[in-house]
């Protein structure tokens, strides 16, 4: 585990406030001095949020920012109509489509079907939830109790029995669930691989029926299916979310394009470690590649995997392995 933490400079000499329970901001130390404070002691309770480093500003806008929004919490029409607009990039507030901006006409359905389900209440006299707010708060749910799909199309089923009036024109399976996301670019495609882990079968590999590394067939074999040409149950499959809609959604939101541009335009230079742009790694690869570099609305992304297991040889029988792209444009 790596212990990471931002210093403030004072007039101590070089020396800085050390953060731990003990000092309390109230002591100056060598900086190796607070790195033992707060490996051994730990940070001051309640310090969260690193506001004595020279990010009074952005901590004050940050604070005014999560006292208007709620996390997990619907607030009426307003939010899924952003969302639909964010997805379409279409103009907050425009509800009409230009006809002569070469929209196609599957484009402009789906986007004025979004628009309806989002101002249509739940039911008469509903202001808490729109139809679309409320499939989605329910499709939130289920990933946070991992619910089954055959538990929640009879969790929709009994809602349809026992709310005939709310539960009209929306989805009445998983399946249907699953097309509105897809509808939202928050779907994902599934892709076999090796089930060592050697390659994909993707791209010109895509009607491959062996691995061309370890021999390793694509399929799995039953007693019913021996020779695994029947069902073509995939060994292992890669559960991929598609970089480029997601990218692209992060500046169709005019608050989070303002936030790419925040390493640059609103970022604390003042030598101290607070953000990824300030390491010399960051410096380097911009003396490197000027040309990216020179456009701060360019993109960079940090990879981690929470582990992997490339020749199954390990011991653990789990075989999910998460990787993540992380944008370091974004601020702390």
């Amino acid at each position: 585990m790596f212990l990471n933490f931002a210093f403030s400079r004072s007039s101590c000499d070089g020396k800085i406030l050390c953060p731990c329970k003990d000092c309390g901001m109230g002591v100056c130390v060598t900086k190796m001095e607070a790195y033992n404070h707060l490996k051994v002691i730990g940070f001051i309770k309640g310090y969260n949020n690193w506001i004595a480093h020279g990010e009074l500003s952005n901590y004050n806008e940050a604070i005014s920012n999560s006292e208007n929004t709620s996390i997990g919490v619907s607030n009426g029409t307003n939010d899924m109509q952003d969302l639909v607009h964010d997805v379409f990039g279409i103009p907050q507030g425009t509800n009409e489509l230009n006809r002569e901006g070469g929209i196609p006409v599957s484009e402009a359905e789906k986007f004025y079907k979004l628009i309806d389900d989002s101002q249509q209440d739940l039911y008469s006299g509903c202001k808490n939830f729109s139809k679309l707010s409320f499939i989605i708060r329910l499709l939130h749910l289920k990933c946070l109790g991992k619910m089954s799909n055959k538990i929640f199309n009879m969790l929709v089923e009994l809602l349809r029995e026992a709310f005939p009036e709310a539960m009209t024109n929306l989805p009445s399976s998983y399946y249907e669930a699953e097309k509105l996301m897809n509808s939202l670019e928050l779907g994902y495609e599934k892709i076999d691989a090796c089930p060592n882990d050697c390659s994909l079968y993707w791209g010109s590999a895509e009607k491959r029926t062996s691995c061309e590394t370890c021999n390793e067939l694509r399929w799995v074999a039953s007693e019913n299916d021996p020779t695994r040409e029947k069902r073509k149950i995939p060994q292992k499959v890669l559960w991929h979310f598609p970089l480029k809609p997601r990218l692209q959604r992060l500046f169709m939101s005019s608050k989070i394009a303002s936030q790419m541009r925040w390493h640059e335009e609103k970022r604390t230079k003042d030598g101290c470690m607070r953000h990824p742009a300030d390491s010399p790694a960051w410096q380097t690869f911009d003396h490197l590649h000027p040309e990216f570099a020179k456009d701060c609305r360019n993109v960079r992304l940090g990879l981690a995997s929470d582990g992997f297991n490339p020749f199954n040889n390990m011991s653990s029988t789990h075989s999910t392995w998460p990787i993540v792209l992380i944008p370091y444009n974004l601020p702390p």
